[in-house]
């Protein structure tokens, strides 16, 4: 389902949150997204009940700060601003809650506090300028570390010099983000509106995939002594898992081949005999249904399962074996 008006966000929101009541394991990432389709909905209040709700069990720093830029957007703006204070006390380790404290303060026209609370997260979270071995959440918030500090015309540093380095798009990222194109935007004359709007079209149209997609495109990963639990119980798969080195190799090829192909989002989930089987039951069907399992792999991504491919090629390889993923399966 892709909900696209405020009526099916509504509905969404309720799915999930009967789904988090079913799978309690699962719970935070159910809540979570059934919080955005209430932002989505309008029911901003609902969905600040459901991050107090996670809140009273977690103390996450992106709750925090998801809960901060839904409160302002419906007129707290005090108790928003309160809580960016205390997540940046906090010095949260992870790169999603600087970067959504960031576009906050952006959206809301505190573009030199926006600047510096993502200066201090660069500061924190890519201290030597690490480049491609950053993890993808923290090339983001660089990227938007960018364009923020265009919009204040500020020089470029050493992290906007990576930023630019960390874009693969045919479009510089100084020129996506010149703030003279926003003025384009608001011209008088049809002809200038009509053109900024095209080029816009082209430079975003690989991302639209991304951009609609609330989870990652996932490929399961079954560990070897799930793989033979489940070839042992259902020898009918075997076909789709000839031995567990294939089924390694098979995993990597896909998603190299996904990304070649400009599919974003890609990620890797793992699987178990047992959560397979209460699936192919909640579906009405047999295990021995290959066609089951992608939907298992969505399924499972959708619940906050998959971890995101590629890793660092100094991180652990997503395949378990304990060596980086430079010296695995992420070897040329």
């Amino acid at each position: 389902m892709r909900p696209d008006m405020p009526a099916d966000h509504a509905t969404e929101a309720e799915r999930l949150l009967r789904t988090a009541a079913r799978y309690p394991e699962d719970q935070e990432a159910l809540l979570l997204q059934a919080a955005a389709h209430l932002e989505l909905a309008g029911d901003r209040e609902r969905a600040t009940t459901l991050y107090d709700q996670l809140l009273s069990s977690s103390n996450s720093p992106l709750i925090r700060s998801l809960k901060a830029a839904n409160l302002w957007e419906y007129g707290h703006e005090a108790e928003a601003r309160a809580i960016i204070e205390g997540l940046r006390t906090t010095t949260a380790p992870e790169a999603a809650p600087w970067e959504i404290i960031a576009e906050t303060l952006a959206a809301h026209d505190e573009l030199t506090l926006a600047e510096t609370v993502a200066t201090e997260a660069a500061t924190h979270l890519a201290p030597e300028a690490a480049g491609q071995d950053l993890p993808h959440a923290a090339q983001s918030l660089l990227v938007t570390r960018h364009r923020i500090r265009r919009m204040l015309a500020l020089p470029h540093d050493d992290w906007d010099t990576l930023a630019d380095s960390l874009h693969r798009a045919e479009v510089p990222l100084d020129e996506l983000h010149d703030p003279k194109r926003l003025w384009s935007l608001g011209s008088s004359d049809p002809a200038e509106l009509q053109a900024e709007i095209d080029r816009l079209r082209s430079e975003l149209g690989s991302y639209r995939t991304a951009l609609s997609r609330p989870f990652p495109v996932a490929v399961l990963h079954w560990p070897e002594p799930e793989l033979d639990e489940l070839l042992t119980s259902y020898p009918e798969l075997e076909s789709e898992y000839p031995t567990y080195r294939a089924h390694l190799t098979d995993i990597e090829a896909s998603l190299r081949e996904l990304a070649a192909a400009g599919t974003p989002n890609l990620g890797i989930v793992p699987a178990t005999v047992p959560s397979y089987e209460a699936f192919a039951a909640s579906e009405s069907t047999t295990p021995t249904n290959a066609d089951l399992l992608p939907q298992y792999a969505t399924t499972l991504a959708a619940r906050g399962r998959a971890t995101a491919w590629p890793p660092a090629r100094g991180a652990a390889c997503w395949c378990g074996s304990g060596r980086t993923y430079g010296e695995c399966h992420g070897a040329e």
